[in-house]
């Protein structure tokens, strides 16, 4: 009886010490997403991570520790093409059972870690975000000096969705959505700079990630003047396909509105000088909401107009999922001073739309099928102080009336007074023929 608690005793301790000594955790892979302003770096664990971590100056270094994990990959020989990360590699751990992952740094930067559950095609991973404000500051000083001059170029910011460590939507064939979208914009955006008088601006240029909120923000500090944002769709089963255009909807836009309105100290923002006269006051304040509104009910009339355009430009080149804009509460057409829209170019998990979604020649298709519908909108109504505007002026411009138009309609498009309307056409009531075509003043 003795001895058998004796070998009992033995095992207990040997099952201790061979628990110490095996960690339940393991890093099997390292991934570097740079970006213009920042780089993201991701390591990949088989379980979820427990960790802590803290900084070292001269030279800067990130310290990560991470508890009952060991390293199964060389972290020095992966690859690095960031300007912020000089390397990646190993340090001495604080115990047996922890490892102990070093950033060496190429300067001082803001840095934010979170650890992300197990999402396909990835498992659990530690996410650490790498920032240099700095740069991003000067870069957009660089981006934004010349959009002041007269006469200047109508902006339009192109956002391709999803990227970096969000793939987006993955087609049976294993296609990603983040990778048709860049390739869909960045022919887009060529297409837009070949135009005089137009010029594209790119929320991201690469493989890398930008959250929902900061998308809009990057096309208002391009000053943008509209937002398409360009996505692929998917559903669980295959058969969904089509293409489909959304818009912001009423409930969110109301929200995003009384949201702007709490932070007083982004109407300058949006209002440009008449900010500078509205003071914190309850009248004043009900004069900033009306100018917000007004700005918020031309954005969402103006993405509108613009997507029943590419709309029917789409159903050209492929089919329709939807044959009217579509409105939801999507993040990043919240921009109550940008009219924004949101392009599902087709269903990624349609097996056919995802061959012809990885065709190069379909791709052009669906961007020239866009920017004509943009060229077709802005030709027509173009921004105050652009080269299009100007243009504009000296020639004639006339507008064949559609059902359901009047004159109220019509003088709110063009920005014009109903009265110079009917002076312009020598018209004696406000009345107005379906298929009349009328000469549309200067503004």
């Amino acid at each position: 009886m003795l001895s058998a608690l004796r070998y009992a005793s033995y095992t207990f301790i040997v099952w201790l010490f061979a628990a110490a000594c095996y960690a339940q955790n393991s890093i099997e892979a390292l991934r570097l997403w740079p970006s213009p302003t920042n780089t993201r770096v991701v390591l990949d664990l088989t379980e979820q991570p427990e960790y802590s971590y803290f900084t070292l100056s001269n030279p800067e270094r990130l310290v990560i520790d991470l508890a009952d994990t060991k390293g199964t990959i060389d972290l020095a020989s992966q690859a690095n093409s960031s300007p912020l990360v000089k390397k990646v590699r190993y340090s001495t751990a604080k115990n047996k059972t922890s490892v102990r992952v070093v950033l060496e740094l190429s300067k001082k930067l803001n840095t934010e870690i979170f650890a992300l559950p197990p999402t396909a095609p990835y498992k659990n991973r530690l996410v650490i975000d790498l920032s240099d404000t700095s740069e991003a500051t000067a870069q957009q000083a660089v981006m934004t000096s010349d959009n002041s001059t007269r006469d200047r170029d109508i902006i339009i910011a192109i956002d391709a969705g999803h990227g970096g460590e969000d793939p987006g939507s993955i087609g049976r064939k294993g296609s990603y959505e983040k990778n048709v979208t860049l390739s869909i914009s960045k022919k887009l955006a060529n297409l837009i700079d070949q135009e005089p008088g137009l010029r594209a601006v790119m929320t991201r240029t690469g493989d890398y990630y930008i959250s929902p909120n900061q998308r809009p923000e990057i096309a208002r500090k391009n000053k943008a003047d509209l937002f398409i944002s360009i996505h692929a769709d998917a559903f669980t089963t295959p058969q969904p396909r089509g293409a489909s255009v959304w818009v912001l909807s009423m409930g969110r836009a109301n929200s995003e509105l009384g949201r702007w309105m709490e932070r007083t100290e982004r109407h300058s923002e949006l209002l440009g000088g008449a900010a500078e006269v509205i003071q914190d006051t309850v009248s004043e304040r009900y004069l900033a909401q009306a100018l917000l509104d007004m700005s918020m009910d031309h954005s969402l009339t103006t993405s509108y107009d613009i997507s029943r355009n590419v709309i029917a430009q789409l159903k050209k080149v492929t089919k329709l999922h939807k044959k009217q804009p579509q409105a939801a509460s999507l993040a990043v057409l919240t921009s109550p001073d940008i009219p924004s829209l949101l392009v599902e170019v087709g269903f990624i998990s349609n097996p056919t739309e995802e061959k012809n979604l990885n065709w190069a020649k379909h791709r052009q298709k669906l961007a020239e099928s866009v920017f004509k519908a943009v060229k077709q909108y802005f030709k027509k109504l173009p921004p105050d102080g652009t080269l299009w505007a100007n243009n504009a002026r000296s020639e004639k411009r006339t507008h064949r009336v559609s059902s359901g138009e009047s004159l109220s309609l019509l003088a709110k498009r063009y920005n014009v007074r109903i009265n110079d309307i009917k002076e312009a056409n020598n018209l004696r009531s406000d009345t107005v023929r379906i298929g009349q075509v009328l000469t549309i003043p200067s503004t």
